[in-house]
């Protein structure tokens, strides 16, 4: 059933689409699963080129077994804001970890970074991300470091002067013109080989073309940064369908 767990058959269905370089959207259509679960085992389970479903399947039967009496200890300790279902609230953070890290983040980094976009609050301290991740403070520490080096995360004191680690809606503008401004230290060196292999050789026309090609993705980046920075103030009510619309006489 496409809602239900993955069998060790489709597991050995994922792998041989992985050996064909199949993307994950074509192996999910072939099982009649969500992009997102085939994404998430593959992850998961050591990534594209590392994934073995026998392995993956003996994991997720023992995750599974580790799982089970925290759940049922926890089951009502910790009820969910808005009414929400914890599981589905689980779930769709798992699902976004995964997708977060298929993008480049370590799993560390995307498990901070989920729990922040997903608080109502966008905020959290670091004694809060250890206790909802239950990992080490070191663990937090390091992955933040991370996060603020890349302007994906900013740091706040509170008014107990403990550091708040903060998501917000200027950030994702920040970490896009960061990203282009990578891309220009690139140009730059790429255009140095430029002078240092000799013009119209050909290593230096390939280091010219990628100048040229980068060059031009990152201002359009910028421009794009700038034209749509907007919509990330824009406010947003909720329909009868569960869904979000921007409202127009908001902003």
């Amino acid at each position: 059933m496409p809602g239900g767990r993955l069998t060790q058959a489709e597991r050995q269905q994922i792998a041989l689409g992985l050996a064909d370089s199949l993307a994950y959207a074509e192996i999910a259509r072939r099982l009649d699963r969500p992009t997102s679960t085939i994404t998430r085992e593959v992850m998961r389970n050591g990534g594209p080129t590392a994934y073995r479903a026998d392995l993956a399947h003996r994991a997720t039967e023992r995750r599974a077994h580790r799982r089970r009496p925290a759940a049922s200890r926890g089951a009502g300790s910790a009820p969910q804001p808005h009414g929400r279902d914890a599981e589905a609230v689980a779930e769709y953070e798992e699902t976004f970890t995964t997708v977060l890290m298929a993008s480049g983040l370590t799993k560390m980094s995307a498990r901070v970074l989920t729990c922040l976009f997903t608080t109502d609050a966008g905020s959290l301290t670091a004694s809060d991300l250890v206790q909802r991740l239950q990992v080490s403070p070191a663990s937090i520490s390091k992955a933040i470091a991370f996060l603020e080096s890349q302007s994906l995360v900013r740091r706040e004191r509170d008014e107990r002067r403990r550091d708040r680690y903060v998501v917000d809606d200027e950030l994702f503008y920040q970490a896009t013109i960061a990203s282009a401004r990578a891309n220009d230290q690139l140009v730059e060196t790429a255009r140095q080989g430029v002078a240092v292999l000799g013009p119209r050789t050909p290593a230096a026309t390939r280091l010219e073309n990628i100048a040229r090609f980068l060059d031009f993705i990152s201002e359009s980046i910028t421009r794009a940064a700038e034209q749509a920075r907007e919509v990330l103030h824009t406010k947003t009510e909720a329909t009868s369908d569960g869904t979000a619309h921007p409202n127009p006489d908001r902003g």
